[in-house]
């Protein structure tokens, strides 16, 4: 008896929690660990994120409507906290593009941008998102980031890339109208647009054009902070800002201050957990796509779980340092793997660093136009419509594009938070739709024999039926497996006999089995059977424990090598296979003798249960040396009987007895013979309905006679 892996019986939930102290004790592996010959990759590497972390800090919080100090608290807090309790080497955590849009989204509805309750709602949010990635970290629920499509995240980043954009053209060109959707920031532009500012303008479009030309023709310099400091030196050179050029202001000097957290207002739960909901998920998504695929060319092994109490703890001690939900940064995690970084270390030191220049450079910000800010989101905004991938989403799977497409369109016109959960749950209804509808595809052997394949211009096996079951056997998809079984049996109603190739079936539950019974009991209704090839040890530990196992039967579950063989030669009828199929489907069958009977009478495959009499080798080997032998009517092919025989048998292939009357003896008995028993079965119920009444078959036919040792003859 094969032994199989006993099943987990503790929930995951309940283990994750038990592995609480390992999550939380990161940092100490972290320091155990580290190898100081990496300490100068890992300063060059943070440096060099640094520089790219501090503009796009400032101008990410722009997004997200907040002062450009919230985004750069963010900055130092989340890089720190999220690569010492994270489990990458690369990932950078901090503001995102997509993350502060839906920040925004989120918070219009409870408060006006600007304002004392706009900040504070933003620190309670990203405590929020951040207990919500905590929560599912430690329950281990890391596995839950793989059902939600990647087409959602191609389509919310092309949404929210055209939102971005569209957006940045009021502060871009200096208009002044307030709206809350796309439709009003369109109208707006358009109505207003003679109002525009031209030393403004000229300002932001400079700045779009210098960053075009540094990503053409210089990629590897920081074009952001270029950008931002090439038009805050024209700010002051000019003074632009007495001119009406709107600039950031001087940034307050000091380390994220704590901020006071309305923590036990639970209404206030209630009102900000959908925006929060979907600010973790597409939080999770974002960072752990990142590390992936960074790890993919590393060969680090991630713990999916570690990362996300790594960007739950970020997220929390974000929100309590005055700053505002984060994620990882793409961008900003490449810059980091490119630069040479080793270890989390890296990201710490990036963090550091924004924060010196964060005092070195404060009050430099005062020179820094709004209007460049912008042109350097439009440009970010411009690359996060990724137009490969759109391109490849719609020319694949269909179900893919639709994600996508929603997605797209709820980014664009619904309420950020609920375009992202509709591409969510899209995403499970369509997995869910997949997996509902496994394939239940009927197979034949190739050409070789050696392989089985879906060949529908092939004719079958009128006896046995095989089929792959491309799925899972679960209570969404049993109604499914066993509607395409019913019209397999509708389609072939003289096939009583199902293979079932169980290979890709790796779960099954309760409503499985049941499938499986009904199916079994169709089967032996119309007098045949059920066999089984490839079942998977889960699926066999479960049959086993409900006992279908033993109601299907041990010498049912056979092995893929032998399944046709076994079926073959001891299942199927081989009259039927002889005088009625010329299809040949297995490779068994070619050796079988073909008949040259003008056979014109059916040879049905259902034999009566219960009409047939049978009478064992040794008692027939005792009644032909008695004074009384029985009539061996031996029903083979000529050819199977010249090799060997019982020696007082008289040859009638079994289309005689069909085609022709047979004249017996009267009262005296009969016994048919053929090689493994069921021609002879046949044969003696064909004598019985002609008027025989002592017609009996060998059980087990010369089969058994020479397994029991007795003579034979043989034709020379």
């Amino acid at each position: 008896m094969s032994v199989y892996p006993k099943q987990e019986t503790v929930p995951p939930l309940l283990v994750g929690f038990k592995n609480i102290p390992a999550y939380f004790l990161q940092p100490l592996r972290l320091w155990r660990t580290y190898d100081r010959s990496n300490l100068r990759l890992d300063l060059i590497a943070g440096l060099t994120v640094a520089v790219v972390l501090l503009p796009q800090a400032i101008a990410y919080a722009f997004i997200a409507e907040l002062p450009a100090q919230v985004g750069l608290y963010t900055a130092i807090v989340a890089a720190v906290i999220g690569a010492l309790w994270g489990s990458s080497n690369h990932l950078q955590t901090g503001p995102t593009n997509a993350i502060s849009l839906l920040v925004l989204s989120t918070l219009l509805a409870s408060a006006a941008p600007g304002t004392p309750e706009f900040l504070v709602l933003t620190g309670m949010v990203a405590v929020m998102v951040g207990v919500f990635q905590l929560f599912m970290g430690l329950a281990r629920l890391g596995m839950l980031v793989n059902f939600v499509s990647h087409s959602v995240i191609v389509g919310f980043s092309s949404g929210a890339g055209v939102l971005i954009a569209i957006k940045q053209l009021r502060p871009l060109l200096g208009l002044e109208f307030s709206s809350h959707n796309l439709i009003e920031t369109i109208h707006g532009v358009v109505t207003h647009l003679p109002e525009t500012h031209p030393p403004t303008a000229i300002l932001g479009l400079g700045t779009v054009l210098l960053l075009a030309l540094l990503r053409r023709f210089a990629p590897k310099l920081p074009g952001p902070l270029i950008g931002m400091v090439t038009a805050a030196a024209v700010i002051g050179l000019l003074k632009l800002d007495q001119q009406g050029v709107e600039v950031i202001g001087e940034l307050p000097r000091g380390l994220p201050p704590l901020a006071k957290l309305p923590l036990f207002d639970f209404e206030l739960y209630a009102e900000l957990s959908a925006g929060a909901l979907a600010i973790a998920a597409i939080g999770l998504v974002e960072a752990m796509s990142i590390a992936r695929s960074i790890a993919s060319q590393t060969g680090q092994r991630l713990d999916s779980n570690q990362e996300f109490v790594g960007q739950g703890l970020a997220n929390i001690v974000a929100g309590l340092f005055s700053g505002y939900p984060c994620s990882g940064s793409f961008t900003r995690s490449a810059v980091n793997f490119k630069s040479g970084a080793r270890t989390p270390l890296s990201s710490i030191f990036s963090g550091v660093f924004v924060l010196i220049a964060m005092f070195a450079l404060a009050s430099l910000a005062a020179f820094v136009p709004r209007a460049a800010l912008a042109g350097v989101l439009m440009v970010i905004a411009y690359g996060m419509i990724d137009r490969k991938e759109i391109r490849r989403i719609w020319q694949g799977a269909r179900p893919d594009a639709l994600i996508m497409l929603v997605t797209f369109l709820g980014t664009l016109f619904l309420h950020l938070e609920f375009a992202v959960l509709t591409g969510i749950m899209l995403s499970f209804a369509v997995y869910i739709m997949k997996t509902s509808v496994p394939q239940v595809v009927p197979v034949l052997p190739d050409d070789d024999f050696k392989h089985f394949a879906y060949q529908p211009d092939k004719p079958s096996c009128p006896q046995l039926g095989n089929v792959d079951i491309l799925g899972d056997l679960y209570f969404g998809a049993v109604s499914h497996i066993e509607h395409a079984i019913g019209q397999l049996m509708a389609t072939h109603p003289d096939q009583r006999f199902l293979n079932i190739r169980m290979r890709s079936v790796n779960q099954c539950d309760f409503s499985g089995i049941h499938a499986l019974e009904s199916i079994v009991r169709a089967y032996r209704e119309r007098g045949g059977d059920v066999f089984m090839v490839r079942v998977n040890a889960p699926v066999l530990a479960l049959m086993k424990t409900t006992n279908f196992y033993k109601y299907l039967g041990a010498d049912h579950f056979l092995s893929e090598d032998q399944a046709i063989t076994h079926v073959f030669y001891n299942v199927l009828d081989p009259a039927v296979c002889i005088y009625e199929c010329e299809v040949r489907a297995f490779k068994e069958c070619q050796n079988l003798p073909r008949h040259s009977y003008a056979l014109d009478i059916p040879l049905h495959t259902e034999l009566p249960l219960g009409e047939i009499r049978y009478i064992s080798p040794q008692t027939l080997w005792e009644q032909l040396h008695g004074n009384n032998p029985p009539f061996i009517i031996d029903v083979r092919e000529p050819r199977e009987f010249k090799r060997r025989r019982i020696p007082q048998a008289e040859l009638k292939p079994l289309p005689t007895l069909v085609s022709e009357t047979i004249n017996l003896v009267s009262g005296r008995q009969v016994v048919c013979v053929c090689r493994g028993g069921r021609r002879s079965a046949r044969a003696a119920y064909i004598l019985q309905q002609n008027g025989s009444k002592k017609v009996l078959a060998l059980k087990g036919g010369m089969l058994a006679w020479e397994a029991a040792g007795f003579l034979t003859a043989v034709e020379t």
